[in-house]
């Protein structure tokens, strides 16, 4: 399974590494991935997810899954 975040679609960014020498090497920068179940008042259904850290901070500020895939949406 690939470390994606599965509301938000984020994944691991490609960065350069860069040397005093100002040799660059490629590395990469991984996402802070959460296995999580979620519940959802709107279906009345507990959902397993991979959620990114910062996708987990705004559901807890917006308050439902259904109201951040229809705030995404937009």
């Amino acid at each position: 399974m690939s470390r994606k975040c599965s509301i938000t679609g984020k994944r691991r960014q490609k960065n350069n590494n860069v040397s005093h020498s100002n040799i660059k090497s490629r590395k990469f920068s991984e996402v802070n991935i959460k296995n999580k179940s979620v519940f959802d008042p709107a279906t009345g259904k507990t959902v397993k997810v991979k959620l990114a850290a910062a996708t987990l901070r705004t559901l807890d500020k917006v308050g439902s899954l259904s109201k951040l895939t229809k705030k995404l949406a937009k």
